[in-house]
């Protein structure tokens, strides 16, 4: 009878979510990502690894950071128009050398939508068929350039553009297509 009811608490074990397992690949791209490239330029920067220092460092990087990791950062508390501050859920645990993948699903406990953030996937603009993308898609390739497209009303005004500007961002996209 007590091997029934080890083999069901067993069973129900397997089967609820554990709060504390680990990160499954891909989860917390960004937060992962992000992270591990901050703390490994705390390390080349030579930068003492104190709660108070790497707070400062983190609230730098985070002025600069653009997209989702600047949703992270907003998540963390790292941004001026942040409503909330779990930023010491960082810097405390990176003071102490503790691996990002730890840190992050201890943010994920804090707030869930930090590993929910996922990158956006790159348009390889050598072989894209422009005409085939959606106009936000066409958009973004012109913030990621840091180009606007004024006056552009249609989804061929965006693409115009986006042609004039390839050679100057993308040249090697830019040869790709010529030799098409």
């Amino acid at each position: 009878m007590r091997a029934a009811h080890g083999l069901w608490a067993a069973l129900a074990l397997l089967l609820l979510p554990a709060g504390g397992r680990a990160l499954r690949d891909g989860e917390c791209e960004v937060c992962v990502t992000f992270l591990g490239r901050f703390y490994q330029s705390l390390k080349d920067n030579g930068v003492e690894f104190t709660p108070a220092s790497i707070e400062k460092e983190l609230l730098k990087s985070c002025k600069e950071a653009k997209g989702k990791e600047n949703r992270l950062c907003y998540y963390v508390g790292a941004t001026s128009d942040a409503a909330t501050k779990i930023i010491n859920e960082v810097s405390k645990p990176m003071s102490h050398h503790i691996p990002v993948e730890k840190i992050c699903e201890k943010l994920k406990k804090k707030d869930s939508q930090i590993c929910e953030l996922k990158y956006d996937q790159h348009i390889d603009l050598s072989t894209a068929d422009l005409r085939k993308l959606r106009v936000k898609e066409l958009r973004r390739i012109l913030d990621e350039w840091g180009e606007a497209c004024k006056g552009c009303a249609e989804k061929g005004d965006f693409i115009r553009r986006i042609h004039e500007l390839m050679p100057k961002y993308a040249p090697r996209a830019h040869g790709a297509r010529a030799d098409l």
